[in-house]
């Protein structure tokens, strides 16, 4: 596995959504070929490349190539980059085997990509630790992890409302076309799941063919939160939302959600969205991360966004996996799981595909409670690929 490091805002060009709702179309985003052959030059050695902060070190040539200069280079067991780009802060994991070619070098395919999404109040770093170990079983790939809108390093770039599924997703799409990149594999968390789905419904032509999307304990309709006890996000949302923008410490806050009612997994989780204030070994405090009312806008979208009829009718070429926690806080109603598996019946006589797989023991957080039987059940999506 390679790992770059990057953290300089590099924009591409000005792509910005031309309609009111948000939806995806390739003649919003100037000069994009989903099939266009640029693509990022690298050395293919096992090299750590460091980017500086607020200098020019990346950007965009007049023939639409990217120019990116190294300022560090030291040997590492593989490539990781971190970039926050024009559109959304990402981390680009990258097996060993997968080769870089310049931009005027047309015979090496690009490599297979996977993108991973994380739910509300998440961040890219929730998938850090699984995404390496995706990268050593399956060298050939790379797994493109994304700080979505008003959360993580993306909170800092102001996004226009609405904070709805469809404009997150337009995002996402934004940045692989910055990219160029044409992912084949689509893995979203809960939130991230319908942000996944509305990729795919927003641009299933240009999105390679076969794409595999997983769904990981969200269902495409009606969000139904934990039984009396478990954690609710909308109240989490509400909760913190009182609390002040500005803490002495993590602690703190866990003692605050823990008098709230919260558990004890949810209260550090959520205390990973704070950073410290000043320069480090400082006691100035801690500040969040994220943009707490954006956040409240693409819950209420979560809950309210219904995509069964997308589901119900995929395209050819578009294979749709469910996958249901054993313990999830979301309830599954017999409802969902029957419209699930009509699909599947329905979308293997029309050439698409839908799957329901249940991970068990594991909680809603699937990567952290049970990731072996994660890992097991996705590898199918990467296995037998030939470069």
């Amino acid at each position: 596995m390679s790992v770059i490091s990057n953290f300089t805002a590099c924009s591409l060009g000005d792509c910005t959504a031309n309609h009111a709702d948000g939806k995806f179309n390739s003649g919003s985003i100037p000069g994009l070929n989903w099939r266009a052959t640029n693509r990022i030059s690298m050395p293919h050695q096992s090299s750590t490349f460091r980017l500086s902060v607020g200098q020019s070190s990346c950007k965009a040539t007049k023939d639409g190539s990217i120019r990116m200069t190294l300022l560090d280079e030291r040997p590492a067991p593989g490539r990781y980059m971190t970039e926050r780009s024009g559109v959304l802060a990402y981390d680009l994991v990258q097996g060993e085997l997968v080769k870089w070619s310049s931009a005027m070098d047309k015979s090496m395919p690009d490599p297979p990509t996977a993108v991973l999404l994380h739910g509300i109040l998440g961040s890219r770093k929730n998938w850090g630790t699984f995404t390496r170990r995706l990268a050593q079983e399956f060298p050939m790939w790379q797994f493109l992890l994304v700080d979505l809108r008003c959360h993580g390093d993306s909170a800092s770039m102001k996004k226009r409302g609405p904070h709805t599924v469809d404009s997150t997703a337009f995002d996402v799409l934004k940045l692989v076309a910055q990219l160029r990149m044409i992912p084949r594999v689509l893995i979203g968390h809960s939130f991230g799941g319908k942000v996944v789905l509305s990729m795919v419904e927003q641009a299933a032509k240009p999105l390679a063919r076969p794409v595999k999307a997983w769904v990981l304990d969200a269902t495409p309709g009606k969000v139904r939160a934990g039984r009396d006890g478990e954690d609710h996000p909308a109240e989490l949302i509400s909760f913190l939302s009182k609390l002040p923008k500005e803490v002495s410490s993590k602690r703190e806050v866990v003692n605050a959600l823990l008098q709230g009612g919260f558990s004890k997994d949810v209260a550090q989780w959520v205390v990973t969205n704070l950073q410290p204030n000043g320069h480090s070994g400082s006691s100035l405090g801690f500040s969040w991360v994220f943009d707490l009312e954006g956040i409240a806008e693409m819950y209420q979208s979560y809950e309210e966004t219904n995509l069964w009829k997308f589901v119900e009718n995929l395209p050819q070429g578009v294979h749709v996996n469910f996958l249901k926690a054993e313990r999830s806080l979301h309830r599954w109603a017999l409802e969902d799981l029957q419209r699930i598996h009509a699909a599947e019946d329905l979308a293997a006589e029309e050439g698409g595909g839908v799957e329901m797989h249940v991970l068990e023991d594991a909680g809603h957080w699937v990567h952290a409670d049970n990731p072996d039987g994660l890992f097991r059940i996705l590898s199918s999506s990467f296995q037998g690929f030939k470069a």
